[in-house]
């Protein structure tokens, strides 16, 4: 039985559109993120899984230890909830109310960690917990400078770039009494987040395996260097990095004591083009074809889940199963419909599904309440997505 007809057996009951993932993909997805760590513990992105069953399933495997959220209200709802007692927020908050709930909830104030990059943070954090003393995390900015940095590579975050800029940041945390200065992050974008094989561009491939390779040098260095300075100062509890492309190389730097990585255990088709690991597609949405408008042509219900970023052809999500589908240039993914062209539609009939994947990971968890758990071709489970729980954090 091919991969369409377990997944089509396995689903029979449920009607389109629906989401589901693969267990046995999303099992093996996370057993290769462990190789890639080499013994280093994975701080799970939640961002990237946005489902609490799921993420409940991944930190039961050896290997995995804690979670990496994206808002405040969601980490005191994971905390609260059980999922996990060590909760790292990826992103400053400003959430006054958050903060004092933090504040108000000992338990929850012991499991997350909050991030700043700027005294500004620390101010709103100190007003709004009172007298909590409230855990905390410094960003470090791990974007690549060529040129005398003149040239920036790598995500805008946070202000603090040198060893002299975060150990005169850390040591105002000290002075302060409310906080506990817990760890640092950095997350290098341009070598976790960009793929070094795009398709049909092997230039392109190498220009970017060159830079990859030297903002790797650079910040090794750099990352070692800041993690010396702070330590220095005090005791650092974990030092994080990286990301779902970079797991290898950022666990290979002694600085580094946990990894983040989220996307691959779903494994979106963004992250498709990677020279150093191949992921198996994990998470799919169902659309059911409900109209056959001409000849070359199956138009299905719904499919407009278009990923954040650029406003480029890849934030589409991707025809899979029939393969030999693909966009109308003139519709492409709709809010209503997605007529999709190719010799393969005139095999498909009224009610037929077809497979998509998204280009992101846990964005897909927006569009749908529930995803069906699917082992082999047999129906496991349906778990709720954050969504289907009632939560919507960004």
């Amino acid at each position: 039985m091919n991969l369409r007809d377990r997944y089509d057996a396995a689903t029979a009951g449920l009607e389109a559109p629906f989401a589901v993932v693969d267990l046995a993909a999303f099992r093996a997805n996370a057993a290769d993120l462990v190789r890639r760590a080499a013994g280093k513990p994975i701080r799970i992105a939640s961002k990237s899984v946005r489902c609490r069953a799921l993420l409940e399933e991944a930190l039961a495997m050896d290997g995995f230890a804690g979670i990496m959220a994206f808002t405040l209200p969601e980490a005191l709802w994971l905390a609260r909830q059980g999922a996990c007692d060590d909760i790292l927020v990826a992103y400053p908050t400003a959430d006054r109310t958050a903060i004092a709930e933090l504040a108000a909830d000992p338990a929850a104030a012991r499991a997350i960690t909050l991030m700043v990059d700027c005294p500004e943070h620390l101010d709103l954090i100190e007003d709004a917990a009172g007298d909590a003393r409230i855990r905390i995390c410094v960003d470090i900015d791990a974007s690549y400078r060529p040129l005398g940095g003149r040239v920036r590579i790598g995500a805008l975050r946070s202000p603090l770039r040198t060893p002299a800029d975060v150990a005169a940041f850390a040591e105002r945390i000290l002075k302060r009494p409310g906080l506990h200065l817990a760890g640092l992050m950095a997350y290098e974008s341009q070598i976790a987040g960009v793929g070094d094989l795009p398709p049909g561009r092997p230039a392109r491939g190498r220009v970017i395996r060159a830079m990859q390779q030297r903002s790797r040098m650079e910040l090794a260095r750099r990352r070692a260097a800041i993690v010396k300075a702070v330590r220095d100062l005090t005791e650092l509890e974990f030092v994080n990095g990286g990301g779902t492309g970079s797991v290898e190389k950022t666990a290979a730097e002694r600085a580094v004591t946990e990894i983040a990585a989220g996307s691959g255990l779903y494994q979106p088709h963004l992250f498709d083009y990677y020279s150093n690991f191949t992921g198996r597609p994990a998470a799919l949405f169902a659309l059911p074809v409900v109209r056959r408008p001409a000849p070359g042509v199956a138009t299905c219900l719904g499919g407009g889940y278009l990923a954040s970023g650029p406003a480029d052809d890849v934030r589409l999500p991707r025809p899979y199963l029939p393969s030999g589908l693909s966009f109308d240039p003139n519709e492409g993914a709709g809010e209503v419909q997605t007529p999709l062209l190719g010799r393969t539609a005139d095999d498909l009939r009224i009610g037929d599904r077809v497979w998509f994947r998204h280009t992101k990971a846990g964005e897909l968890c927006e569009r749908f309440a529930d995803l069906h758990l699917i082992d082999g071709d047999r129906f496991v489970r349906t778990v709720p997505t954050y969504r289907g729980e009632g939560r919507t954090f960004l």
